[in-house]
């Protein structure tokens, strides 16, 4: 079941166009996985869908309902949960704390702690004395928690050794299989297509990949020459 549907998203930074008439459909229970090369405008695209930075034109909907027209904490309301980069927690509270704050009346801690056992242990340590990844690990339970219908998470390993960026890849796809639709930006291509289900390739703005994640990860030349703009691609 399509949770949302993007067709024809324009955004603009400055008057210039960064993304570029951009469709797409993200499904419950999947993972849609965005690549695309620095300055592609990945996470403009993922600004845009959240509403902290709004859209030049297109349509944004989630059952039925056109996000566009709303502002971000109504989007989160409806249902869009964002992860940005930087590992956003608040240093001086808890770890228990950090995941207090998101907290849905229908969601339990335990949901944070089931996802994230590691985190159950450090509990009441003040999250900026946390590793990067379990800061990571906080924001990615702390919107879980939010009860969400889709999650986009923007370049999560930055920073991480590939152990810990492997434990955040099963946690994501466990959120998927728990029948949430996630949107999945990532440096590590590889990582992401092996737990992905349908792939999206930007370039300049636009996307010029739409297909299932296998088909991707099984021809890397394929994927390279995208990243480029060969005219083979």
């Amino acid at each position: 079941m399509t949770a949302l549907s993007v067709n024809g998203l324009v955004v603009n930074r400055s008057g210039i166009p960064v993304v570029r008439g951009v469709d797409l459909s993200v499904s419950s229970g999947e993972i849609s996985v965005l690549l695309g090369s620095n300055g592609a405008g990945k996470t403009t695209l993922l600004e845009s869908l959240s509403g902290i930075i709004p859209a030049a034109a297109g349509s944004v909907r989630m059952d039925g309902v056109e996000l566009l027209k709303l502002r971000a904490g109504l989007r989160a309301r409806a249902g869009i949960s964002h992860v940005e980069q930087g590992r956003t927690v608040f240093p001086e509270m808890t770890t228990e704390e950090n995941l207090k704050v998101a907290l849905d009346p229908a969601a339990d801690l335990s949901e944070a702690y089931d996802l994230f056992p590691e985190l159950r242990q450090r509990r009441d340590i003040k999250a900026g004395m946390l590793s990067g990844g379990e800061q990571q690990m906080v924001v990615i339970a702390r919107s879980l928690l939010t009860r969400p219908k889709v999650i986009m998470i923007d370049e999560m390993s930055s920073g991480l050794a590939p152990v810990i960026v492997s434990r955040l890849m099963r946690a994501v796809r466990q959120l998927a299989d728990a029948g949430m639709a996630v949107i999945l930006v990532e440096q590590f291509a590889a990582l992401a297509l092996a737990i992905g289900d349908r792939a999206y390739v930007l370039r300049r703005g636009a996307i010029v990949y739409d297909g299932d994640c296998a088909t991707l990860a099984g021809d890397p030349a394929h994927l390279h020459r995208l990243y480029l703009g060969d005219a083979a691609a």
